[in-house]
C-alpha cells in the first residue's frame, strides 16, 4: 500500500518498518525462524530501489524498528552492518521486478509440501485466496548463492502473489508488509491442509474465484495481520 497524499514519506517509512518488525515477532511466536532462517523486507517509500531488512544476527522475537537496516540495490548497508545475504539475493530481485510489491516474506516453512512439486488445489476456503495467484519455482537450487538465483525466482513468480520454492519453502508478497505476512501465514496453513488431505475434493474453479474475489474486496489479509499482531505480539509499540 502506497502512502496517501496526506502521509509523508517518513510516516510511511515508519509504518512499513513497524510492520516488518512485527512480522518477525509473529514468525517467532509461530516458532518460525528459530535458526535465523527466514526474512521479511519492505520497500522504502522514497528510495524505492532500496529495502528494509533485519540486521544479522538478531533473534526474531527481539526484532525492533531500530534493528532494521536499509539495504542498497547492490546489497550494501551504509554502516557496514551485517545482513542475511540470502535475504538480499532472494528479495531484492523480487522487489526490482515487481514495483507493485511493498512487502516480501520467505521462510523454509511449507517445505514438506513444496518438496512434492504439487500444485495448490482449492480444497479449503483459505486455498481459494491463492486461486490463479501462485507460482512454482521448480528448481534444485535451494541454496541461493547470488542475486541471479533470486532473479530466476522473480521470473518464476511473474505477476503472481505467492511462490512455492521447490524443497525450499514459501515466498509471499503484498501491497503492504502486513499483507505479505498474513499471506504467508495463510499459505502455510493451506500447505498443511494439502499435506494432511491429499485426496480431498477440490472446490470448483468458479466457486474458488468467487471466494477469492470476495476475500480480496474485504481486504481479509490486512485484517488478518491485525489479528496476528493482537494474538502473538500484543502491544505493537513493543517494537518501537
Amino acid at each position: 500500500m502506497n502512502a496517501s497524499p496526506e502521509t509523508t514519506a517518513a510516516d510511511e517509512r515508519l509504518r512499513r518498518k513497524r510492520e516488518v518488525a512485527l512480522g518477525y515477532r509473529i514468525f517467532a511466536a509461530l516458532r518460525w525462524g528459530d535458526l535465523g532462517d527466514g526474512h521479511i523486507t519492505a520497500r522504502d517509500p522514497e528510495h524505492t530501489d532500496c529495502m528494509w531488512l533485519l540486521r544479522y544476527p538478531v533473534s526474531f522475537e527481539r526484532a525492533t524498528i531500530d534493528d532494521l537496516v536499509l539495504v542498497q540495490p547492490d546489497g550494501s548497508v551504509a554502516d557496514g552492518t551485517r545482513i542475511n545475504i540470502t535475504a538480499y539475493n532472494i528479495h531484492h530481485p523480487v522487489h526490482h521486478a515487481r514495483p507493485d510489491v511493498v512487502g516480501v516474506a520467505h521462510t523454509p516453512w511449507g517445505t514438506p509440501f513444496c518438496a512434492t512439486g504439487e500444485p495448490i488445489r482449492s480444497i479449503t476456503q483459505e486455498a481459494c485466496t491463492f486461486f490463479d495467484q501462485w507460482a512454482l519455482f521448480d528448481d534444485e537450487e535451494v541454496q541461493i548463492l547470488n542475486r541471479y538465483g533470486g532473479e530466476r525466482i522473480a521470473e518464476s513468480l511473474g505477476d503472481k502473489s505467492v511462490a512455492l520454492l521447490r524443497s525450499h519453502g514459501l515466498l509471499s508478497t503484498g501491497s503492504s508488509v502486513g499483507e505479505s505476512i498474513a499471506a504467508f501465514v495463510t499459505l502455510e496453513r493451506v500447505c498443511e491442509a494439502l499435506m494432511k488431505a491429499p485426496d480431498a475434493m477440490a472446490i470448483s474453479d468458479q466457486a474458488a474465484i468467487t471466494a477469492r474475489d470476495d476475500l480480496t474486496r474485504a481486504r481479509s489479509l490486512e485484517a488478518a495481520f491485525g489479528f496476528l499482531v493482537a494474538r502473538h505480539v500484543g502491544d505493537p509499540s513493543v517494537v518501537g
